[in-house]
C-alpha cells in the first residue's frame, strides 16, 4: 500500500469515526420525522449507507454533522413520497403570540419573562413531544432541525434544499401551529377559561 492509499483509508476511517458521533441525534430527528421506530431506524441506517458509499466526495472542512443530515432528510422525503401522505393545515387564525394572548384573555399572570416556558412546564414533555409529532412533514422537518438540532437557517435550507425565505416561513408557520395545539393543552392543564 503506497502513501496515498494509507492517507485515504485514514481519512475515511477518520470520517465514518465522526459520522458516527451523530447516531443519536440522527435517529432521534428520523424518529420525530418517521413517528415509527423501525422506519426512523431505517433511516437512519440508509442515511449512513448512504454516506458511507459517498464519503469520498464530502469535501473536509464543510460540515459533516449538517451533510448527515441533508441525506437523511432527502431518504425520508423518498420514504414519504412513496406512502403519498399529503397532510393539510389551516393557520389563518393563530397569531404569533397565540399562547400569550389567550392567557393574558383568561387572566392567568404568567412570568413576564417567558410565558411559553410556564405554559409548557405544565403541560408536559411528553405532550409537546406529540404536538410536534402533529405537524405536516414540512413544518416538522425545519422545526427539528432548528429548535431541536440547533441548526442555522442557512444550514437547514442547505440540508433540505430550500430556500432560506422558506425555512423561515415554514418554521414561522410551525411555531404557530405548536402554540395553537398547546394552547388547547395549556387550558385543561388549568390556564384560562376553557373555549
Amino acid at each position: 500500500m503506497d502513501a496515498t492509499d494509507v492517507a485515504a483509508r485514514e481519512r475515511r476511517e477518520r470520517l465514518e469515526a465522526e459520522a458516527l458521533t451523530h447516531l443519536d441525534a440522527l435517529y432521534r430527528t428520523a424518529l420525530r420525522l418517521s413517528r415509527n421506530a423501525q422506519d426512523a431506524e431505517d433511516l437512519v441506517q440508509e442515511t449512513y449507507l448512504n454516506a458511507f458509499r459517498a464519503l469520498d466526495r464530502f469535501e473536509e472542512g464543510t460540515n459533516l454533522r449538517a451533510w448527515l443530515f441533508r441525506i437523511l432528510n432527502n431518504a425520508f422525503i423518498s420514504q414519504y413520497r412513496r406512502r403519498k401522505r399529503r397532510p393539510s393545515s389551516s393557520l389563518e387564525d393563530v397569531t404569533e403570540y397565540y399562547l400569550y394572548d389567550h392567557l393574558a384573555e383568561g387572566g392567568v399572570a404568567p412570568a413576564p419573562e417567558n410565558p411559553e416556558r410556564e405554559v409548557l412546564s405544565r403541560i408536559g414533555d411528553e405532550r409537546v413531544l406529540e404536538a410536534l409529532e402533529e405537524l405536516p412533514v414540512e413544518f416538522r422537518q425545519v422545526e427539528l432541525l432548528a429548535d431541536v438540532e440547533g441548526f442555522s437557517y442557512r444550514e437547514i435550507a442547505d440540508i433540505l434544499g430550500i430556500p432560506i425565505g422558506t425555512v423561515m416561513s415554514r418554521l414561522y408557520r410551525a411555531r404557530r401551529r405548536l402554540q395553537k395545539v398547546l394552547w388547547r393543552e395549556a387550558q385543561e392543564a388549568g390556564y384560562g377559561a376553557q373555549a
